[in-house]
């Protein structure tokens, strides 16, 4: 008992302190708001502010369920200490700061957001076990969340995944309205898990797509409704091998991936406590640290509420930019992306051998086959805005953005490991190391951005933002005095500059403006 009260025990300290929030002003709706509209009488638990709260099932899963000592989310309040040793020079840096284990708060922020986390490393590594305790914070008891996890398997059919049509019904109906459906009860869990997701067959995967991307189950015109969920799958690599391969479109559904890294010998001890006092984790989550229904959307709300500032929109833009275009692709100029060469079956050496003079090492788009989405730049907003508040913080700092962005595109922007920089003297781990390589291009593109001074000289931006302001009530004057602008900024770039991406996606912008303008500027002429 003495040890169950151990693995039990939270600090009562501050996780991260920060200066207390100031007091926002008096509403006189308040005074017509009881404890009904705050979800009932405060408890000690609910005083509690969720991003602690969110901070201490951190700590506590780090310290004491997970053994996962790996602190690869750094941060620093000042210059770090940092150690060079081994033949490839190998660096050991130690954070000035709070630092985290990414394969524990990665699953957390999930939670937090209700998004889709994938857990790859070898067998026996703790993915299940992960998954199983975000269900357990969920407020599930331990037996009912692993009753509910999907173990995928080879003759895994649509009814094995999402019900059954009852017999009765299946002789009796005179038409498939009848028929009622026995669905499977994991569908209403508010975090679903999927063990070795990759071992679905293809002909399952899709109506799992379905539930995963538009939250709902179809079966015989039946719809069933699914709540918003957290989901956590699993799988032993990141290249959906297994006894299937995974389809694109589910692939491109998981928003983060993280790694389960190896298991540090050094605390073994810790292993051999859990044997001998027959404690398993999940067994033992504190009550303080389980989260409501109601908390879960309140925490969801909040993360929201984080700003990214103008400055980070700023070089989120910047870096997307860096990667869709290819000049090469396409006549017409809106078709030059990467995206036009792989719909047209093209093969990527083709394309590479079409060189047009730039610099292969310094365009940081040679790198890649592909673009960023719409949906992976909407999940690098949604995990920045949630690591910031993690971390206590209303807004979205650049640190964050680094820690973050590789994990949600670990698998959404594809190398090209025939690029220069690949061979480039101190960069081949970089094939390997997916993470390493993403937060170098982030790295490589916000040097590029303060190179070209954008935070202080950005034409395309002051345009823009005169657009914002809308046209009407804009002079003929003035807008003909915009165009010319407008035209002047492309007949500059023009001489003999390279085309890079960030010049294309700037390029797009301003014939979009010209565009406006000029039907402003016809409807001004013909009123």
């Amino acid at each position: 008992m003495a040890f169950r009260n151990l693995f039990q025990r939270l600090s009562a300290a501050p996780t991260n302190p920060h200066p207390a929030p100031v007091a926002r002003q008096f509403d006189v709706a308040d005074l017509y708001r009881g404890p009904v509209a705050d979800g009932g009488a405060a408890t000690d638990a609910d005083a509690l502010p969720l991003d602690e709260k969110l901070r201490q099932a951190y700590f506590w899963i780090v310290n004491t369920a997970i053994i996962s000592p790996h602190y690869d989310i750094e941060y620093n309040d000042g210059p770090p200490q940092s150690y060079v040793l081994g033949d490839t020079k190998s660096r050991l840096t130690l954070p000035s700061a709070q630092s985290y284990s990414s394969f524990v708060l990665l699953p957390l922020l999930t939670f937090a957001t209700r998004r889709k986390c994938l857990f790859i490393g070898g067998p026996g590594r703790g993915k299940t076990a992960s998954a199983i305790l975000m269900g357990v914070l969920a407020g599930y008891p331990v037996r009912e969340v692993r009753r509910a996890m999907l173990h995928g398997h080879p003759q895994m059919t649509i009814a094995d995944l999402l019900g059954n049509p009852l017999p009765a019904d299946l002789v009796q109906a005179q038409n498939i309205a009848d028929i009622r459906i026995a669905w499977r009860g994991w569908l209403d869990k508010r975090v679903k898990i999927i063990d070795e997701y990759n071992r679905i067959p293809t002909r399952t995967q899709s109506a799992l797509l379905t539930v995963m991307g538009d939250g709902y189950a179809e079966m015989l015109d039946h719809i069933h409704e699914c709540p918003e969920a957290a989901w956590f799958l699993t799988a032993n690599d990141d290249q959906g091998g297994g006894t299937y391969q995974v389809i694109e479109a589910l692939r491109d559904r998981i928003d983060v991936i993280v790694q389960a890294l190896a298991f540090n010998p050094r605390f073994l001890s810790d292993l051999i406590t859990r044997i001998e006092e027959r404690i398993r984790p999940e067994e033992v989550v504190p009550r303080q640290i389980i989260f409501t229904e109601a908390e879960i959307d309140r925490m969801q709300d909040e993360i929201r509420a984080v700003s990214v500032p103008p400055e980070i929109r700023r070089r989120i833009e910047f870096f997307t930019s860096q990667f869709e275009f290819c000049e090469v692709a396409g006549d017409q100029f809106e078709y030059k992306t990467k995206d036009t060469a792989r719909l047209a079956g093209v093969e990527w050496h083709l394309l590479t051998a079409q060189e047009t003079g730039r610099d292969r090492l310094k365009d940081l788009g040679c790198q890649t086959r592909n673009g960023i989405s719409v949906r992976g730049l909407m999940t690098i907003i949604h995990f920045a805005k949630a690591i910031a508040y993690f971390r206590g913080n209303r807004a979205v700092e650049l640190d964050d953005l680094r820690q973050i962005l590789p994990f949600v595109l670990f698998d959404k922007l594809v190398p090209d490991a025939e690029a220069p920089f690949f061979d480039a003297p101190g960069h081949g781990a970089f094939r390997t190391d997916r993470i390493g390589w993403l937060r170098r291009l982030l790295d490589l593109s916000c040097a590029e951005y303060d190179r070209l001074n954008l935070d202080r000289e950005d034409p395309v931006a002051e345009l823009a933002a005169l657009f914002r302001q809308g046209l009407d009530g804009v002079s003929e004057n003035e807008v003909r005095s915009r165009l010319v602008k407008i035209e002047g900024l492309i007949a500059d770039w023009a001489k003999g500059r390279k085309l890079y991406g960030h010049l294309y996606d700037d390029l797009l912008k301003l014939k979009y403006l010209h565009q406006r303008h000029t039907n402003y500027l016809r409807w001004l002429q013909t009123r």
